[in-house]
């Protein structure tokens, strides 16, 4: 017997028409190659109506814009929070200064994509929040963890029990400023091989799976800066 599809529902939190339907062409398009599915309940264009639908829907995921009427995306997320919803939220937003990313991530958002990526990022972004993880591509983590080190004043001298290599710490350094593979391995004159050798046992060392989860907690515990 064929599996049924999962199904996740969706509401689409933004004031501009022409991008809430980018995102439903793009998430029917998700749905029609296979694997997860996705169900839009509801399209807002205000915190008022984001709050509202919210309410009536309990979506599994909201994708909220920051540019809302009458206030903005973070006093929507505020406000979520004092709600009985027990969903997810993931920005989509054309904000790229670290103050924004940072707010809305301690606002509690589980994700965070720029409007110029959302072709390439939005499936990644999407089933990584929905499988309870964080999802910061490189470039924001870089812009996120900048501020989260200015507020905090975290020591880059941490008590995790975590004990990297020296070339380890070398490879995590590019891998936190979004360099690849093939990248990494000219900076620090090595083979391809090598560094894939090297991540893996950063991998291991830090419990993580990928390379944006690799980044997330070394910048967290202070094991490099951006």
């Amino acid at each position: 017997m064929k599996r049924k599809k999962d199904i996740a529902s969706i509401l689409l939190v933004d004031d501009e028409p022409l991008f809430r339907q980018g995102i439903r062409t793009l998430l029917n398009f998700y749905t029609n190659a296979g694997g997860l599915g996705f169900d839009v309940v509801g399209e807002a264009a205000s915190v008022e109506q984001a709050l509202k639908l919210t309410t009536e829907q309990h979506p599994a995921l909201i994708l909220l814009d920051l540019e809302l009427p009458p206030n903005d995306g973070i006093t929507a997320l505020q406000l979520l929070g004092k709600l009985p919803y027990n969903g997810k939220v993931l920005i989509l937003s054309a904000h790229q200064e670290d103050e924004w990313i940072f707010r809305a991530m301690q606002a509690g958002a589980r994700g965070y994509v720029f409007k110029d990526h959302v072709a390439t990022q939005l499936w990644e972004a999407i089933t990584t929040v929905i499988n309870e993880k964080v999802y910061l591509p490189p470039d924001v983590a870089t812009a996120f963890f900048r501020l989260f080190r200015y507020y905090t004043g975290n020591s880059l001298v941490s008590a995790t029990g975590i004990h990297l290599t020296e070339r380890e710490h070398e490879v995590l350094n590019w891998l936190v400023q979004g360099a690849s593979n093939e990248q990494i391995a000219g900076h620090l004159f090595i083979t391809i091989a090598t560094v894939k050798a090297h991540l893996t046992a950063i991998f291991e060392k830090l419990g993580v799976t990928s390379r944006t989860q690799a980044i997330v907690k070394a910048l967290k515990l202070g094991l490099v800066y951006p």
